[in-house]
């Protein structure tokens, strides 16, 4: 059932050139300690770590995979963190390289809830089981937006009108089928009574693409993260009917779907996963820079800046996340008939 996929707040994204994958045979991503996973002290700093963005340059993984090397920097848990892209396939390109990098315990993917689904629906044979989770490290809410000349003033009025004909309004999202632009609009649908199977969808290559349309009005509205419409909500341009989060966000003035009565609470989450098969002594490394960095100030200083919500899990409580939110949009997408 598509309600499986209910996601808490207090518990994505757009698809630039690829990297080469160079790496020193048989050297781990260790700290310069006795105690592996505790980095961050001065002089103990992580070295030799990359971070693969599995989409293009710009997109929601490209800027929290680039914001927590940074952070990760210049608290000295780490040094110089290389984040490349490796786009292609909703990130299952990034995905093959991840599960075919076995051992490599200097290798971190940023992914979320787009890859889980890409997987499924661009037939991957590289999958998220195969790799070894390190951390998850936010939440985002999702927003349902119309431009400024849209009839529709409120959810609700949305609402009755694509109940009326669903068909006829078309809804659009930054990201290919079973990915959170994607499975937003679905379970919304199914919120409201209408057989997602009649929902007219049209998949967009990220923001970038999908704002044109909604200002052009080549679709009805749109369902993306909330981030992506900040500059033309101020500028008067589209309007946030509703997010879909559980709290409201002070970034906007809209209601959250709760709250308009409608029973769904919807977030994309992003998180970290390496390679299969690292060592114990690789993976405590990676997660215990991750974990330094979590509970710095300038972790919290960026969160507070991008307007995501803090939902970081280490390993150890993100490896069942990730196996509980796979089976759930599987689960989903066996029901549109794209698993």
């Amino acid at each position: 059932m598509f309600d499986k996929l209910k996601l808490n707040l207090k518990l994505g994204a757009a698809l630039a050139a690829a990297g080469a994958m160079l790496v020193t045979a048989g050297c781990g991503a260790t700290a310069n300690q006795a105690e592996p996973g505790a980095g961050g002290a001065a002089g103990q700093a992580l070295s030799g770590v990359r971070f693969m963005v599995p989409n293009t340059a710009g997109g929601g993984y490209d800027t929290t995979a680039r914001a927590a090397a940074k952070t990760m920097d210049d608290i000295e848990a780490t040094k110089n963190v290389e984040v490349f892209n490796l786009a292609g396939a909703g990130g299952t390109v990034g995905l093959s390289r991840t599960v075919s990098e076995k051992g490599n315990g200097k290798l971190m993917m940023m992914m979320g809830l787009g890859v889980v689904g890409a997987q499924y629906t661009n037939k991957s044979e590289a999958k998220l089981d195969q790799t070894t989770p390190i951390a998850k490290l936010i939440e985002e809410s999702g927003a349902i937006v119309v431009p400024k000349n849209s009839p529709y003033q409120t959810i609700n009025d949305l609402v009755t009108a694509w109940k009326a004909n669903p068909k006829a309004l078309a809804v659009g999202g930054g990201s290919s089928p079973g990915g959170p632009d994607h499975l937003l609009p679905m379970q919304l649908a199914q919120a409201v009574g209408i057989d997602p199977k009649d929902v007219n969808f049209i998949s967009y290559d990220g923001g970038g693409d999908l704002l044109p349309a909604l200002l052009g009005g080549k679709i009805a509205f749109g369902a993306s993260g909330f981030g992506e419409f900040l500059d033309q909500v101020e500028a008067g341009e589209v309007r946030v009917l509703a997010i879909s989060g559980a709290e409201r966000v002070d970034a906007i003035d809209a209601p959250t779907l709760k709250e308009s009565g409608i029973d769904l609470v919807f977030t994309n989450w992003r998180g970290v996963v390496a390679p299969p098969e690292i060592s114990d002594a690789d993976k405590a490394a990676l997660v215990g820079a991750l974990t330094t960095m979590h509970a710095s100030q300038e972790w919290k200083d960026v969160l507070t800046k991008n307007g995501w919500t803090d939902a970081f899990l280490p390993a150890d409580e993100f490896a069942p996340f990730l196996t509980e939110q796979t089976t759930a949009v599987e689960d989903t997408l066996k029901k549109l008939g794209l698993a």
